[in-house]
């Protein structure tokens, strides 16, 4: 590329672990370049943040309408990094504008408001997607790969799993109680909980099967230091075509800073990504055989790109990386004017979003009834045509038979 694309950030703040990690992965492979920004309504952190960035002083503003004013014509996407309760307003008004959108997960905190953002997208022909930085691991491309090759045969059950400690493991040497920030403490229709955590395995999920959940049975708990809040949910699920599921979360897991583990089962292997070990997958067959599958192995056909090898095998790429791969992705996308498809690119589209939202929403209505939910009474026909667009060798074809 001879120029960079030029990018505005509305929150994420230098205070921020996402605003710093956003800031870090857009401009990795020179794609982007971070040229307007309202990062914080506090005026000393905006300003601090901008000349971290080296904003020019005519494009730091201090209200986020001002900016998408201000910038029109000038920015090829303004990435959304504000607590998600006030996504939807933002979304919204910068899709009226024309901008294309890049929401930090998750979309929103109903399934109503996400639903208003898709509403404004396809009304003004916009772009939107939303950033779940674990499907941009190599390694976790090239186990979705396998799938659609049909490397497990017809898939069969899957175990995920993102236990953390943080509501109950004290801190520091003088064992202080743990002081999570003021939003991870305070629950919406859909548990916090649910929104940091769970959406995520919703869409390792759908990322790597194309499957879809149909009904759930949950229970949510509050196991940790803060009365009130959900902090621990445990789900089991059915998914489309015969899938099962156990998806596990929350924050009163000691011993785990973050667990994040997928397992899935079929009729010819099983294959183990865990988090910790970011760089291979497991991959097991129906003779007994394990192999350690890496982004050196030389039967790698995802994870072996050029794209992907900032350095060398054996020095693993993480988090960051992860998180720059969905801007390199989103920059070839923009570039072409192309569908947000996540078959095709790898980006999870508003869709996406909504199914998880009334996932996690399904959960709570499940535990509160404790019954089993419907998480669609019927499945939207663009959710039909994304598993078959997605199903590889025929095994993830939407069906609703249980």
């Amino acid at each position: 590329m001879s120029t960079k694309l030029e990018l505005g950030i509305i929150g994420g703040a230098f205070n921020s672990a996402v605003g710093r990690t956003h800031q870090i992965a857009a401009q990795m492979d020179n794609r982007w370049a971070i040229t307007a920004g309202c990062f914080s309504r506090d005026i000393q952190k905006n300003r601090a943040t901008a000349h971290e960035l080296q904003i020019a002083a005519g494009r730091n503003y201090s209200d986020w309408r001002q900016l998408l004013e201000s910038e029109r014509g000038r920015l090829k996407a303004v990435s959304v990094l504000t607590p998600t309760p006030g996504h939807a307003e933002i979304v919204c008004y910068a899709l009226e504008l024309g901008y294309s959108v890049i929401s930090e997960k998750a979309l929103a905190s109903s399934v109503e408001d996400a639903e208003q953002m898709i509403k404004a997208r396809d009304e003004y022909d916009g772009f939107l997607t939303v950033t779940y930085n674990y499907s941009g691991y190599p390694i976790v491309r090239e186990l979705k790969h396998l799938i659609r090759k049909g490397r497990l045969g017809r898939l069969l059950h899957v175990q995920a799993e993102m236990p953390q400690e943080g509501f109950l493991r004290l801190v520091g040497k003088e064992n202080r109680r743990p002081e999570p920030q003021p939003w991870r403490l305070r629950d919406y229709e859909i548990p916090t909980v649910s929104l940091d955590l769970g959406v995520h395995l919703h869409q390792l999920v759908l990322f790597l099967t194309g499957l879809h959940p149909i009904e759930v049975c949950a229970t949510q708990q509050n196991s940790g230091c803060f009365s009130g809040i959900i902090d621990s949910v445990q789900c089991l699920a059915r998914y489309t075509q015969n899938v099962s599921a156990n998806l596990w979360f929350g924050k009163c897991s000691l011993g785990y800073t973050n667990g994040l583990r997928i397992r899935i089962f079929g009729t010819e292997g099983a294959a183990e990504w865990y988090q910790q070990n970011p760089e291979e997958v497991r991959l097991h067959d129906n003779t007994g055989k394990t192999q350690v599958l890496t982004r050196g192995s030389n039967e790698a056909e995802i994870c072996s790109q050029d794209r992907y090898g900032r350095f060398k095998a054996g020095h693993p790429a993480g988090f960051i990386e992860a998180f720059a791969n969905y801007y390199v992705d989103i920059a070839e996308v923009l570039q072409t004017r192309a569908t947000c498809d996540a078959s095709g690119n790898y980006l999870a589209t508003g869709e996406d979003a909504v199914e998880g939202l009334r996932m996690m929403e399904a959960m709570s209505r499940s535990s509160a009834a404790n019954q089993w939910v419907r998480v669609f009474e019927e499945m939207p026909k663009s959710r039909q045509s994304a598993a078959t667009n997605d199903a590889g060798n025929g095994a993830c074809q939407y069906s609703l038979e249980t």
